[in-house]
Order: C-alpha cells, then sequence, then structure tokens
C-alpha cells in the first residue's frame, strides 16, 4: 500500500513538473514573439524597461495553473506599463489575451472581463487618435475570442471529466453485477451440494454408527473398516459443512489448512495406510492460499493411495523453503490412480482423473509446479513447488 502510494506521489510529481516545463515554454514563446515585434517595428526599439516588462508579464502566464487571476492581474500590469511607456503596436496585447483565456477556463469570468476592460480602456488613453481607435476595436474583438474560446475549452473539459465518471460508474456497476451474480451462483451450489450430499452423507454416518453400536451390544469386535467408515463420514459431513459455509458468506475459517494435516494421517493409519510425515526447513506459517492448497494436495494423494495401492507404505515430507514450500507424497504400491490395479509394466502416462486435474489446477493458480506420475520401481508419486513470494 505505502508503495503504490509512493508511486503515485511520484507520478504526481513528475506530471506537475511536465506541466509546468510546458507552460514556461509557451510564457516563453508568447513573450519572445512580443519581443521580437518590438524589435523589428519602425523607430527606436524597446528600452530596457520595455524589455524588463515585456518579459516579467510574459513570464507570469506560467504560473497561470497555481494562480489564475493574479498571474493575469501581474501580466496586464506589467504589458500595460509597457504600452504606457513605449505606445507599441497590437502585439502588446498578447500575453494578456493568453491570460484572459487561461483565467476564463479557470472558470473567474468576471476576473477576466475586469482585466479585459482596463487593458483596453489604457491601450486607447495611451494613443487617442482614430489609429488608435481601430487597434482597440480589432484588440475587442480578439479579448472576445479568447473569452469565447476559454469558456468553450472549460465546457469540453467539463464533457470529458463527466464522461470519464461515467464510464468509471459504468465499470463499477458491471462489477458489482457480476459479484452480485457470482454471490448468487455460490449460493446455488451451496443449496444443490447440501440437497444432494447431506442427507446421502448423512445417512451413511447414521447407519455406519447403528452398525457399531450394535456390534457392541452383542459384544463383538468391530470391524476396523466399519470404524473407519464412522469416522470418514462424520470428517466428511464437518467438510462440507465448511465449504458450504464458505460458498455462504466467501470467508474461509482458520485452521483449515496444514494445522489439520495430523488428524488427516492418523485417519489414513486407521484405514489401514502405513503412512508416515517428514518435514525440512524452519516451520513457519503459510500464506492462507498454500496452506489449504497444502493441505487439499496431501489429502487427494492419500485418498488416491487408498483407493489404488490399498496399504502401500507411503511418505508425506514437506519442505519449507526461502521461496517456495514443497510437498512429496510417494507410495511403494504398484497402481494406477484413476482406474483399476495396472499390469506389471503399467502405462508411464496414465490418464488423469478428477483429483489429479485439481491438484493441477490448485497448484496452477498459485503459480507453482507439480508433477505426478508412477515411479519407476512401482507406485505413484506426487511433487509439487508452492511459491511463498509476495503475489
Amino acid at each position: 500500500m505505502r508503495r503504490e502510494q509512493r508511486e503515485k506521489r511520484e507520478r504526481r510529481e513528475l506530471d506537475a513538473w511536465r506541466t509546468g516545463l510546458v507552460d514556461t515554454a509557451l510564457a516563453a514563446v508568447i513573450g519572445g514573439a512580443v519581443l521580437l515585434a518590438a524589435f523589428t517595428a519602425s523607430g527606436p526599439g524597446p528600452s530596457t524597461a520595455d524589455v524588463i516588462l515585456i518579459t516579467a508579464g510574459s513570464l507570469a502566464l506560467a504560473v497561470h495553473r497555481r494562480a489564475p487571476v493574479m498571474s493575469l492581474v501581474f501580466t496586464a500590469a506589467c504589458m500595460l506599463g509597457y504600452v504606457v511607456h513605449a505606445n507599441p503596436g497590437t502585439s502588446a496585447a498578447f500575453p494578456v489575451i493568453a491570460g484572459v483565456h487561461v483565467v476564463t477556463r479557470a472558470g473567474h469570468r468576471a476576473a477576466a472581463v475586469g482585466v479585459s476592460v482596463v487593458f483596453l480602456v489604457g491601450f486607447f488613453l495611451a494613443s487617442p487618435s482614430e489609429d488608435g481607435i481601430e487597434r482597440t476595436l480589432l484588440l475587442h474583438g480578439w479579448f472576445v475570442c479568447a473569452g469565447v474560446t476559454g469558456l468553450i475549452d472549460k465546457n469540453w473539459q467539463a464533457y470529458l471529466r463527466q464522461t470519464e465518471q461515467r464510464a468509471a460508474e459504468a465499470e463499477r456497476t458491471r462489477e458489482e453485477a457480476a459479484l452480485r451474480r457470482a454471490g448468487e451462483e455460490r449460493l446455488r451450489i451451496a443449496r444443490e451440494l447440501h440437497d444432494s450430499l447431506t442427507h446421502s452423507i448423512s445417512i451413511v454416518k447414521l447407519q455406519a454408527g447403528v452398525a457399531v453400536h450394535l456390534a457392541r451390544k452383542r459384544g463383538e469386535d468391530v470391524p476396523e473398516a466399519l470404524l473407519a467408515i464412522q469416522e470418514a463420514s462424520g470428517e466428511a459431513m464437518r467438510e462440507l459443512r465448511a465449504t458450504l459455509e464458505v460458498l455462504r458468506t466467501d470467508v474461509v475459517a482458520p485452521g483449515s489448512g496444514l494445522a489439520r494435516l495430523g488428524e488427516l494421517v492418523e485417519r489414513a493409519r486407521t484405514a489401514g495406510l502405513a503412512a508416515s510425515v517428514t518435514v525440512t526447513g524452519t516451520e513457519r506459517a503459510l500464506p492462507d492460499d498454500v496452506d489449504r492448497a497444502a493441505y487439499r494436495i496431501v489429502q487427494e494423494a492419500l485418498t488416491n493411495v487408498a483407493r489404488h495401492a490399498g496399504r502401500a507404505k507411503t511418505s508425506v515430507r514437506l519442505a519449507y523453503a526461502a521461496d517456495h514450500f514443497s510437498i512429496h507424497v510417494e507410495d511403494e504400491g504398484s497402481a494406477v490412480p484413476g482406474g483399476p490395479p495396472p499390469d506389471p509394466a503399467p502405462d508411464p502416462a496414465p490418464a488423469p482423473g478428477t483429483g489429479l486435474t485439481g491438484m493441477r489446477e490448485r497448484v496452477a493458480a498459485l503459480g507453482g509446479t507439480l508433477h505426478a506420475a508412477p515411479r519407476p520401481g512401482g507406485g505413484f508419486s506426487v511433487r509439487a513447488e508452492l511459491p511463498l513470494g509476495v503475489r
């Protein structure tokens, strides 16, 4: 956030510097034109005082964005002093005309009209002859044009700002509509999952619980598979409720990642899977999205081992590095995920099932890499590397 604010401030400062440079250049061009007209006119050239007045009055236009009225007043005073002292031609009014344009564009019409009237009266009184009347009327037309173009420019800038605001509002409205549709879709999915899965899983859990109760009541040993079904169905209900809560509120409950890895491995061992966990590197809190993705990858890998490799010995290795977190789940079975037990020479590139596809999507969303393939000596290996850099 601070970096973005600093970059915005630097961009504003750079834009202000560029704008000031352009304004100064334009003011210098106007002053140069007046000086050129003064030196090329017939008669004696301008004095040092005239040059100072022209230069000061023209360069004052460079600050018109910060103080438009004061800039115009100072420019008009300098140029009026030059007119009274040297009685030049109409070119002496160029800086004032430019100032009237920018002041009118800034919305100070009264100041523009007042300064224009004072300058025109002073210009006429400096040379109250028939030629002076003609030049004053000519300047009057130029001042009117400067005011009109200033108003047109002001209205055009207001139209552009209004158009940009409407475009931004339309974009914001589209984003809000998209978010609303996404929320409605999440609620629909939550309802469908609740109606289609919750009832079925509840029945499985209830029947497993009844079977365990009856077996214990008769004094019989409860089969481990039945206990595993009871525990797995209960865990499925808890995860389903958590998933539905995420869909309804878009908020992930804390403790939904690797903090539950011990429970996951213990359930796998209860189901008969010989699983071990090894952690290397300095353990630390992972970003929420990486934490959840890592847990789901291990969960899916252990599920595939239980489904396709039976009681195969399985190792789960987690490695913390400075810029990434890696997961390696490897079993010693000989089955291929997504299908029945393979022949002694399995296909080296089995077609991925839904579980492997989900793994790849999770890893790709985080900008990581995934390698899932049979081991040369039998079994299956899943390697995932998830970046930990600031995204």
